[in-house]
Parts: structure tokens; sequence; C-alpha cells
């Protein structure tokens, strides 16, 4: 048994131009995820009539389903009902029945419909039009030689709605045997993305489950991803893959799912009652930023001009004797030019341990680099 496919397309110029971003694509991926069915392309395209066409048509080729998200309004540049025509090779039909759902819905708001939001009420010939309670853009699905292509409203509150009130029933109907598919992952830090790829490359060459690396400045997370005739199935081929992995990396994995390495080291600073100041320069606010969320933790934070990386023990000591806190947290990022020297300090009640690292990689990164080595060599001393 195998998924049904899936190909996104987001129409709109303004897309390509960068002036909105496309949350509508994330939306839908996440859905057919959680529905078991395979994406494996997503595009946006602008509002051009044989470009829509094209991307159309070129993706029934190659999936089963293929959902647009914009360009059903009521403007010259809303293409979409014309290209999904055009590339399927058919006719738009008016629909009577479809105008006076439009009118109708113009008469609740106090206006009428013009003469340009007939051009809504047109759909390929076969099309099934769904109805859009919260707009004025209808969207439908077209059944084209054995594929499915569905039309959604580019608005992402009206594209969320009807996505998950009428095209997750039409996809549960139309594919009843789809696999489970169920994502893990697991969150690791104090191991650059190198390293830990070469402990587990021959993991990331398996087809199912597939391991796949993202990494971020100082941690990286593994995405574990598992496909089953049951959730049950799935989430034991996953279990096995994380053991298997645990093994591998052992302290280097903190994490599972959305917990943070910031939600970690906070966790166990609320177990012990402790509070936690800190203290950095050249950093923009960056250790703060991330821990100041946990106000039953966080004593206060300080951001100086400048602080020598001798001064940082006595000065991180001095404010948790004035605030009254059991831990601190210290980074300094020298000014000038060149190689980055981060240089951190933990403080924890008697106990103590820093370290001084060069950072070679983007300076913008420098500070979020020297976060994570702290908060991981917090996590650690922490147990």
């Amino acid at each position: 048994m195998s998924n049904p496919s899936a190909e996104i397309i987001a129409v709109g110029t303004e897309l390509l131009l960068g002036e909105i971003v496309d949350t509508n694509s994330a939306e839908i991926a996440v859905t057919l995820r959680q529905l078991g069915i395979d994406l494996y392309r997503t595009g946006a395209v602008g509002d051009n009539l044989s470009r829509i066409a094209e991307a159309v048509a070129t993706a029934l080729h190659r999936a089963d389903i293929v959902i647009l998200t914009g360009g059903l309004g009521p403007t010259v540049d809303d293409m979409t009902r014309q290209a999904i025509a055009q590339a399927a090779g058919i006719e738009l039909v008016f629909e009577p029945t479809l105008w006076q759902q439009i009118e109708q819905r113009f008469a609740s708001f106090g206006r009428r419909a013009g003469d340009n939001n007939r051009r809504q009420a047109y759909l390929p010939q076969g099309g099934n039009a769904i109805e859009n309670p919260i707009g004025t853009a209808p969207a439908f699905w077209l059944d084209y030689d054995g594929r499915l292509v569905v039309a959604l409203p580019g608005v992402p509150s009206e594209m969320r709605s009807l996505l998950h009130t009428a095209v997750v029933p039409l996809l549960q109907r139309r594919f009843p045997d789809r696999r489970v598919i169920v994502i893990r992952t697991l969150r690791t830090a104090g191991m650059g993305e190198s390293d830990l790829d070469a402990k587990i490359a021959d993991l990331e060459a398996a087809d199912n489950p597939t391991l796949g690396v993202a990494a971020h400045p100082g941690r990286v997370d593994l995405r574990l991803t598992a496909s089953a005739g049951s959730e049950n199935e799935a989430r034991a081929m996953l279990t096995r893959l994380e053991d298997d992995l645990r093994e591998r990396l052992g302290p280097y994995i903190y994490g599972v799912d959305r917990q943070t390495l910031e939600d970690k080291v906070l966790a166990a600073f609320a177990e012990r009652g402790w509070r936690l100041v800190s203290v950095e320069a050249g950093t923009n606010g960056a250790l703060a930023g991330s821990i100041s969320g946990e106000t039953a933790v966080f004593a206060g934070g300080w951001l100086l001009p400048e602080i020598t990386r001798a001064g940082l023990e006595e000065l991180l000591q001095a404010k948790m004797a004035e605030a009254g806190a059991q831990a601190g947290l210290g980074l300094v990022i020298p000014p000038g030019d060149g190689p980055v020297q981060l240089s951190g300090r933990v403080q924890l009640a008697a106990d103590s341990g820093g370290f001084d690292r060069l950072y070679a990689g983007p300076p913008e990164n420098a500070a979020d680099w020297g976060v994570s080595l702290l908060l991981d060599m917090a996590r650690r001393r922490l147990g």
C-alpha cells in the first residue's frame, strides 16, 4: 500500500516579490502529513495564466492531488479558475446556483455583488463548488483523469477554514487506505552538524523510518519520520530508531519534539527552587532574552557595554548576591574584527565552570551560538 502523493501551488505575484509570506502552503503541508498524504513538492507562481496552467499541468503528471491557494478573487489578475481549465483542456462553465450564493453572501453584508464578482461563479467543467461561509471567493474541487485538483482562496483565514471543514473530509473519503505518517524530533546540543552526521550517516540513508537533520546555531534537530499501516506501528518504528540514536549520541540529546534547551535548563533550576541571574556584553541581550520568560526562575539580567573575560566570574557572583540568586550565567563577546571569541561562565552556588571558544561563523549568529554553548554547559552541570 502506497500513500497518495500531493503538490501545493501558491498563486500570487506578491509571493514572488516577497511582499507577503506564504503561510498557506505550510498549513496545508502539516494537514497533509497528518492525513498520511505524501507531499513531494510545493511552489509559487505569479498571476500569469500560462504559467499557472503550466504549473498545474506539470503537477497533474506527477501527483495524485494538486492543491492551489490564491487567485480565486473577482479581479482580472485572479486566474486560477481559467488556468485549471486550460491545464485540463476543459471549458469554464457558469454555475447559476453558485452565482446565487455569491449574491446572497454580498446581501448579508448589505452590499450588492458587482459584475466582476460574476467571474467567481464560473468553474471548470465538472468542478464541484465549495461554499465559503466566511468570504466571497468560492473554492472548488475537480476530478481530472483520476486525480484530484483543489482550489482554495488565498486569504489565510478563509483557506484554513475550508481546508479543515471541506477538503480534509474530501481527502479522507477519496483516499481511505492512506498509511499513517508520524514524526518525532530529537533535539541535540554540544556537537556540530558534521560530527553528528558522521555518527548517524547510515541511519540517514534508510527509507522508512527516515532521519533528517536540521542545524541551528549551536544546536541540531533530528527529525524522525515513520510511515505505517497504523499509528501504533509507526510509533514503534520511531521508538526503535530513537533508541539507536540515544545509544549513539547519549547526553548530546537534550529534548524531544517541542522541548527547547531553554525549557530544559529553566525546568532544572525550578526543580531545585533556584533563582538565576544573567550578565552579558556584546550580545545585544541574547542571553537574557532566551531565559527571561520564566519569571519564577529569572531574577534579573544585566547587559553591559563591556566586560573583561577575567572579570566575568567576579561580576557574576556580585550580581547573584545582589539579587539573592543561587545561580548565574555570563556571556561575553569582545568587540573587534577577526574571529569572534566567545567567553561563557556558569555559576551554580559554589560550583562554577566556563569556556573560551573561537567562533568563525556568520557574525550575526555569534550570540546565539554563545547562548547555546552556555545553556548546554548549565544543562550538563545540573545533571
